[in-house]
């Protein structure tokens, strides 16, 4: 005898919220847009490659930032027959996008960096100051922006961490000046852009592991799949669970399925409303849970 249980897939939107957040987003990538223009320039003409690594940054900050508004809207198209789930994934493809973007601009701005010193160039200090400056009020505002957005989305937070990454790399590329109008250490410039890359890198590879665990279907790393199992088994009546599995539609939305055998017929629609209460404990808000009188032959186990 087969139960499933289990409720509508749609995410509660808050319409207030949601355009706060896409006005903020929108905010943020005109300010991001309009200062990259300033950065290309003044970095070409003040021959810094800190400031053009920084543009290098400023340019990913804008694509993560518009591809986080289409996202944002394209995410809550409804659902059809075909896309069961809507496009909810989308925003965990984006995430993913976003980070691979980041390393790649990240391992180009290194090689760079090396290139420079084994060759330093002269830097125009002062145009360099001033951009860097500029960059660094910029990215402040934009941080400031979508704090506290971030912990909403995946999609959102990837774009907070490129602004974020940017706003260090504008505190490097303004010390790195400040160095050389000082002491005329022209290594300063490409060290500044090192030291910005590898802390950038660090997050986006964080962004790139988490988006891809999602995609392929991972238990989300805080919940343990053994207590899951357990507090099932341990509600009365269930002899047994097999072929449970746990994992995240997007964020916010996590999945869970299981086969349970339960002997006792009567006991079925208690059982599927006690593991429903059960799973919230844990957060999941999406369960589904096939219920067996026997084990039925030939089923896969995990």
């Amino acid at each position: 005898m087969h139960h499933h249980h289990h409720h509508d897939h749609a995410h509660p939107h808050d319409p207030g919220a949601e355009n706060q957040q896409r006005q903020r987003l929108q905010l943020a990538l005109l300010l991001t847009s309009v200062f990259l223009v300033a950065e290309v320039v003044g970095g070409i003409l003040a021959n810094s490659l800190a400031l053009l690594a920084d543009a290098g940054h400023m340019f990913t900050d804008a694509a993560a930032l518009g591809l986080s508004l289409f996202v944002a809207w394209f995410s809550r198209q409804p659902a059809t027959p075909q896309k069961t789930y809507g496009y909810l994934r989308w925003e965990v493809l984006a995430a993913f996008i976003n980070g691979a973007a980041l390393l790649v601009v990240s391992a180009g701005i290194v090689w760079e960096a090396i290139g420079r010193f084994r060759n330093p160039e002269p830097v125009a200090d002062s145009t360099m100051l001033v951009i860097a400056v500029g960059g660094l009020l910029v990215n402040a505002v934009c941080a400031w922006l979508l704090h506290g957005l971030h912990q909403h989305s995946m999609n959102t937070h990837g774009a907070y961490l490129h602004v974020l990454g940017d706003l260090l790399g504008s505190v490097g590329t303004v010390a790195a000046a400040l160095v050389i109008r000082w002491t005329g250490w022209l290594a300063a410039d490409p060290l500044a852009s090192i030291i910005v890359t590898l802390l950038i890198v660090r997050s986006a590879w964080r962004l790139v592991r988490e988006s891809v665990d999602v995609l392929l279907e991972s238990t989300p790393s805080h919940i343990s799949l053994g207590a899951v199992r357990s507090r099932l088994e341990d509600l009365p009546g269930v002899s047994s669970v097999h072929d449970l599995h746990v994992w995240t539609v997007t964020s916010g939305m996590i999945a869970m399925s299981a086969h349970a055998i339960v002997p006792e017929s009567a006991q079925h629609q208690q059982i599927l409303e006690q593991s429903q209460a059960a799973m919230r404990e844990f957060g999941i808000g999406h369960v589904t849970v096939q219920i067996e009188r026997e084990e039925i032959c030939g089923e896969t186990h995990a």
